[in-house]
């Protein structure tokens, strides 16, 4: 493993690609190129000068985007990890001590920090956290990090925001080190002490050692193992940040929602590097989108024969594991024990995802042809206007520590809803937004959210608790603490063209009583957090979103997505071959239950083209339910309004 922070590799100039630039692999084996990774390459072709000229074009393009930090910013990263770093061993010394260890051996122990995630691929972007591990010999117990190191560190002037997540599934300590946020890993090695240069690569580490210490190894192990099957880094570099900006503008950046995430596009990056080892970053992006667009999935990608290691820990193996047959687009990470890093992935949104593959190979095929730039690619889509029906998520709390949290929990769960959703045979598509749009304070819009656009500064003082009665409500107790901070998260669906009654209570209500339950066993929730479900139609979006943002989703000019395909005559209609922007103009009744303090009728909302809806009692709702045999009974499913409180 090489050096921690070597400065070069983080070092962004500007020095455009050259024809007569020295190769980095001129003396590299090419025959070895031919079998990098899993089969041999598609092509060993090398450059062309076009082929440099759309490559500087393309990294002028990316400047714009703030993807590259400038050499103070790299310089101040690296002290901070060196910081951090003098902290560790000061730590790991001082514990010895407190351990009864002479003096002299404990000055030896040694410790160190490794970085991996994007930081340590080279391509973090200007603002990025940094992902890092702890490294500490077998005497040091992950107790010990979470107590007296996290005491160390609470101590520390520079760091600010310190919090720890011990019983997570990777343990970390998240903090803002010095204006740079970091989310530090532990893992103690079955060693008595760690050298300065130590190679994590040694599959034999991992005997012996606890399946958290090799969760959180495994970053530091994949990440390294990317860099050495990638046959030239700097073109793999630059191509992982064109892609990586491409998946954020166009809304499929998110592991934690259902699409990928940033080690699952990096290695999607590498097997294209792999399959096209000579090519430069402008010509590697046009086969990226090549490849994937036609990708015949569940196939995995693969970036090496997987290891013949043995040490007990699980492994993705279709043939042994029932679960790993069920995974849409397995991507396996390449070091031991190997795992599928996007297990997530649903079928909607790996529609989603490829269809985004499909517009990519369009647009890049007219930017190799001069027919455009590269600024076409990172334009992003027009969600809102993509779709005529919509699950708005609202999600309250009191104050916004209770928000940070409740979100982070609610976040992680969104998946789960939309995997319900898809089993709801009238639904087509269920197109989570992974933006979270934070709300104005609810006390400044008559408790009402409104959604600012992205990035936009939330009041600088932070909203006082509002009591109930402050607001003049007669139903509820005086004094009880109600939301003022909002956040909101966007489902666009689809519905099959056919007068249906959909009928989505039960799969909304199951959702908000799972996250109700997951927030009371792990004591997050509090008073006055509420999650809310309502369903919207286009154009009731302005109630929600801000004329400011409405306006720029409006004006922002992407590439048309491609028509319908025609079925040939006879031919039974497929569900899942509609397109994304396709929503069905029939009349779709969508069933609900509003169960908040006020209100336990259920409606039945008629949603139709160019007509408000209409709205019946719960009395005639349960008579007409009576005689209408056309009402699905076994799937129900949404919500017009669903709280937790």
């Amino acid at each position: 493993m090489s050096k921690m922070w070597p400065q070069s590799q983080y070092s962004h100039t500007n020095t455009p690609y050259q024809s007569n630039a020295t190769k980095t692999n001129e003396h590299q084996n090419q025959q070895n190129l031919k079998t990098l990774g899993m089969t041999s390459a598609i092509s060993m072709a090398g450059p062309k000068p076009i082929d440099f000229e759309k490559t500087n074009e393309l990294k002028e393009s990316l400047v714009p985007f703030g993807v590259f930090e400038s050499e103070a910013e790299m310089h101040h990263r690296m002290e901070v990890l060196g910081t951090l770093h003098r902290l560790v061993r000061q730590w790991i010394r001082d514990e010895s001590l407190r351990k009864n260890m002479p003096p002299s051996v404990a000055e030896t122990v040694g410790g160190n920090i490794y970085t991996f995630g994007s930081y340590r691929l080279g391509v973090h972007h200007r603002g990025a956290d940094i992902d890092a591990l702890c490294v500490a010999p077998r005497h040091i117990d992950r107790s010990d990090y979470f107590q007296s190191f996290y005491e160390l560190l609470k101590a520390q002037p520079q760091v600010k925001d310190l919090r720890a997540v011990e019983d997570a599934f990777v343990p970390v300590i998240k903090m803002n080190f010095d204006g740079i946020e970091i989310d530090l890993l532990f893992a103690k090695l079955t060693l008595k002490e760690i050298p300065d240069s130590f190679d994590l690569r040694d599959d034999m580490l991992l005997k012996n050692m606890d399946q958290k210490c090799v969760r959180s190894l495994n970053g530091c192990r994949v990440t390294d193992e990317i860099l050495r099957l990638v046959p030239n880094i700097n073109n793999f570099r630059l191509t992982l940040r064109a892609i990586k900006l491409w998946a954020k503008r166009h809304g499929i950046y998110s592991n934690t929602l259902g699409y990928l995430g940033g080690v699952s596009w990096a290695m999607l990056v590498a097997r294209t590097c792999q399959l096209y080892p000579n090519a430069l970053p402008a010509t590697l992006v046009h086969k990226f989108f090549l490849v994937f667009s036609q990708w015949k999935w569940p196939q995995p990608v693969l970036l090496k024969q997987p290891d013949a290691v043995n040490l007990g820990f699980p492994v993705w193996d279709p043939r042994v594991n029932v679960s790993d047959r069920f995974h849409l687009m397995p991507i396996i990470t390449p070091a031991y024990p190997q795992q599928n890093s996007t297990f997530n992935v649903s079928a909607s949104t790996r529609s989603v995802i490829m269809e985004e593959f499909r517009l990519g190979l369009a647009i890049t095929d007219e930017i190799m042809l001069g027919k455009c730039g590269w600024e076409r690619l990172f334009e992003a889509p027009n969600f809102f206007s993509r779709y005529k029906h919509f699950i708005v998520l609202l999600v309250s709390s009191a104050c916004p520590v209770d928000q940070l949290q409740w979100c982070g929990l609610i976040e992680s769960r969104i998946r789960h809803l939309i995997t319900t959703l898809e089993r709801n045979q009238h639904i087509t598509i269920a197109h989570v937004n992974p933006e979270c749009y934070n709300s104005v304070p609810l006390n400044t819009n008559n408790g009402q959210p409104l959604a600012l656009p992205p990035g936009a500064p939330l009041p600088t003082d932070p909203a006082p608790e509002i009591k109930k009665n402050e607001l003049s409500d007669p139903v509820v107790l005086q004094g009880e603490v109600i939301a003022n901070h909002c956040s909101m998260w966007f489902i666009g669906l689809v519905f099959e063209k056919t007068n249906v009654n959909v009928d989505l209570t039960y799969d909304i209500s199951s959702f908000t009583e799972a996250v109700h339950y997951q927030a009371e066993y792990t004591s997050v929730l509090r008073e006055g957090m509420s999650i809310e479900a309502r369903h919207v139609r286009r154009k009731q979006l302005h109630q929600y979103l801000s004329p400011s943002l409405l306006k720029r989703e409006r004006t922002v000019s992407g590439a048309k997505r491609r028509p319908p395909e025609l079925a040939p005559p006879g031919a039974a209609p497929h569900k899942r071959t509609r397109r994304l922007s396709d929503s069905s103009t029939d009349e779709v009744s969508v069933l609900s239950y509003n169960d908040d303090s006020n209100s336990s009728n259920m409606y039945e909302v008629n949603i139709q083209n160019g007509t408000g809806p209409a709205v019946l009692p719960a009395d005639q709702l349960e008579q007409r339910n009576k005689s209408d045999k056309q009402i699905p009974t076994e799937h129900p499913s949404t919500s017009n309004s669903i709280v937790c409180t």
